[in-house]
């Protein structure tokens, strides 16, 4: 079975049954009717896209949530109906598929790291105070991600770039919540040893 269409709908089509209806229920329907999980697409593609371009550039970002629609519409069949929020699913789904670039992304780590700063220079606190944004770009921030190692990265960067809470990590790594306090602090140490003891991740309220 293919994958269903993800662009809009023809015009004129029936009104969008999804708008109302919770993940779960998209892929509980997306079981009998596979059009239904074009709406997933819809909501979580673009925030997909941007997490992985964020990590492995725009030439990849597109292919890789492509696969990750593939690979989730193949195994909806499996989907835990508990989870009413589909999101740790496609995190985990797509944070697996990014590890298979694990070259390309330190690659990237240590351009970036030669990237000379345009404009004033801030200093880290100006850029990283509220999260991990602009200065993804940053030297020095890709010098302290690229010496994380693989499973804290994930960790660190689904929290602050997926903006996933630490439950949310833990469903989309399938690891208990202890180990995403325990490799989030140790990610955060690090990081923020290189960054001048700036604290570069949001806290969770």
């Amino acid at each position: 079975m293919t994958a269903p269409p993800a662009g809009a709908r023809a015009a004129g089509a029936a009104p969008d049954r999804a708008v109302g209806e919770c993940d779960a229920d998209l892929v509980a329907r997306s079981l009998d009717d596979p059009e239904a999980f074009a709406a997933l697409f819809d909501r979580y593609a673009a925030m997909l896209y941007r997490y992985v371009s964020r990590r492995l550039g725009p030439e990849s970002a597109e292919d890789v949530v492509g696969d990750t629609f593939l690979a989730a519409f193949s195994k909806r069949h499996r989907y835990d109906q508990a989870h009413r929020d589909a999101r740790p699913w496609l995190f985990g789904i797509v944070t697996k598929l990014v590890s298979r670039h694990h070259r390309s992304e330190a690659a990237r780590y240590r351009a970036l790291r030669r990237s000379p700063v345009d404009g004033p220079q801030e200093g880290p606190a100006e850029r990283v105070e509220a999260g991990v944004t602009a200065t993804a770009v940053r030297p020095l921030l890709a010098e302290a991600l690229a010496k994380l190692s693989r499973r804290d990265l994930d960790v660190l960067l689904l929290f602050a770039w997926g903006d996933l809470t630490y439950e949310e990590v833990a469903q989309a790594l399938g690891i208990p919540v202890g180990t995403v306090r325990s490799r989030l602090n140790r990610a955060r140490r690090k990081v923020r040893a290189t960054l001048g003891d700036t604290n570069p991740m949001r806290e969770e309220a």
